[in-house]
């Protein structure tokens, strides 16, 4: 479907729909997908995803290189990605759509209180989530990119 409705926008005929039906059609479109934030790319990703596979590579090394307390990094090592597939393995579904009675691929595994915080990697500290479902969480709490402009300005304050 994403390769027809990239087709669809590339084609430009979409511009001179005026009628109802195309309206409604075009809406129905955007609602599923949107632009990769990447500036410059012409890729439409899924509604909810931020940029497209190539540009989530690269913003994804970005972080981890620039962004991601080094110290955190010293956390996950070898024993968490065993522990980290086998609980994906006795979890396969997201554990939060499976409440609400969605069957979603387990993609994460969260830490329910962060390592940061004097969590630890017990199973009874983890939970197995989909995308959407690790990225509101982590939005609501405010960790990845909400504290940015904060981090930063700390930064300059104490280099000043």
């Amino acid at each position: 479907m994403r390769d027809e409705i990239t087709r669809f926008f590339k084609s430009g005929w979409f511009s001179t729909l005026t009628s109802v039906d195309g309206e409604f059609l075009l809406r129905k479109i955007c609602e599923e997908v949107q632009g990769c934030s990447h500036p410059g790319c012409p890729e439409l990703v899924e509604y909810g995803e931020r940029f497209c596979e190539k540009h989530q590579k690269e913003e994804n090394k970005r972080y981890e290189k620039y962004d991601r307390d080094p110290a955190v990094r010293r956390r996950y090592g070898r024993a968490w990605k065993r522990i980290r597939d086998s609980y994906a393995a006795v979890h396969p579904l997201c554990e939060l759509c499976l409440e609400k009675g969605i069957y979603t691929k387990t993609e994460e595994i969260h830490h329910k209180l962060p390592l940061s915080e004097g969590g630890t990697h017990d199973r009874s500290n983890l939970i197995a989530l989909c995308k959407p479902c690790h990225a509101r969480i982590h939005a609501e709490r405010g960790d990845r990119w909400h504290n940015r402009t904060s981090k930063n300005s700390n930064k300059k304050k104490s280099g000043a």
